[in-house]
């Protein structure tokens, strides 16, 4: 398994295992603390995780957490999905970048987002499963949610919204988000 820094969103990794394949299929180490560690990271700090299952198409984001932030690792387990990271932290050098990642249960890749990051992908296959692994027991009142289409993101999403959450579909623009994280 190797790390790659993101140069796109400081302090972002993405860890791309090393797959054994023959007949049967293929096997491959998904998390390696060893080399988490070897970037700096703590891999004890990853608290609780989580798994989606979204049909083609169906978009969830861009979401991240008031308060302390949530650092966490997402890898594509099944299918394929478009992944975007939109850095939020005003003292990043990366701040407001934003980085497009294609993660399918071929590669088996996991990316690791910062807190104070935004989040969202998109389904690219008729199913695809997503696992996050993050740093922070889950608070629903922290939860933030910023417009998807914000035409000052201009995120290249590949393909039409088949679904979304209510809360996604609702969400306020980054504008709006940056103007009540300041009050």
């Amino acid at each position: 398994m190797k790390a790659t820094e993101v140069p796109a969103i400081a302090g972002a990794y993405l860890f791309e295992p090393t797959p054994h394949a023959d007949e049967r299929g293929f096997f491959c180490r998904t998390f390696d603390a060893d080399v988490v560690r070897s970037v700096g990271l703590d891999p004890a700090a990853f608290v609780q995780d989580s798994l989606s299952r979204s049909a083609l198409g169906v978009l969830r984001g861009l979401h991240l957490r008031s308060g302390a932030g949530e650092a966490k690792l997402v890898r594509c387990s099944y299918g394929k999905v478009f992944d975007v990271v939109v850095d939020l932290r005003a003292d990043s050098p990366t701040y407001r970048n934003v980085a497009s990642f294609e993660l399918s249960g071929e590669t088996q890749a996991t990316l690791y987002i910062p807190a104070g990051c935004a989040h969202g992908f998109q389904a690219l296959t008729e199913s695809a499963d997503t696992s996050y692994r993050i740093d922070r027991p889950h608070d629903p009142a922290e939860d933030v949610t910023i417009a998807f289409d914000d035409p000052d993101l201009a995120i290249p999403w590949p393909l039409p919204v088949t679904s979304m959450s209510r809360r996604d579909r609702e969400a306020p623009s980054l504008a709006q988000v940056l103007k009540n994280r300041e009050s």
